[in-house]
């Protein structure tokens, strides 16, 4: 998104890259959008999806600099729980990171609709999506449009509609990130 907004370009970017070479993150365990960013900061890239695709599981570091996507000069923070400043920047900066509570069995098998978990914590967050859009139903639900990374086939071709303004649903605002580029 970032990228896009500065270069004209859109370009898919290696999820694997990170899993396997984003040594403070914790590989397909899990780790921060934030360590991310920093890790392709300090490596000067990440490669793109094409040459460095997706395997789902932990691997040797294969970066190769020829091959680079994108860059970025580290990262900005939006205020912790901050909805309204998360949906400023969502409209302003394109999509952004964050880790939400993707814990609940309502999640995984999510399919459409307006998703809102009683049971979310907005501080156990285990999981990092993508915040990409935001609306309101025709019945006046607010909701989030996040994109998951988990194919096609999950929920509404691999995006939710997660409640909005519903005190900061799974923690949707608790650890928003973006890149700087």
């Amino acid at each position: 998104g970032q990228h896009f907004l500065k270069t004209n370009t859109l370009v898919s970017l290696s999820e694997q890259n990170l899993v396997d070479c984003s040594d403070k993150n914790f590989g397909c365990s899990g780790g921060y959008p934030s360590n991310a960013f920093n890790y392709i900061e300090v490596n000067k890239g990440i490669d793109t999806e094409e040459s460095y695709p997706y395997e789902a599981k932990d691997g040797t570091c294969r970066y190769n600099p020829e091959n680079k996507g994108a860059t970025d000069e580290g990262y900005m923070s939006i205020p912790k729980g901050d909805e309204g400043k998360l949906q400023s920047a969502v409209a302003t900066k394109g999509p952004i990171s964050v880790a939400i509570d993707a814990s609940a069995d309502s999640f995984r098998f999510y399919k459409q609709g307006v998703y809102s978990e009683k049971n979310c914590s907005t501080t156990k967050l285990d999981h990092a999506v993508l915040a990409v859009g935001y609306g309101t139903t025709k019945s006046g639900e607010d909701y989030w449009l996040i994109k998951n990374s988990w194919g096609k086939s999950w929920g509404m071709d691999g995006y939710m509609m997660m409640a909005r303004n519903k005190n900061n649903m799974c923690g949707i605002a608790t650890q928003a990130t973006y890149p700087i580029v």
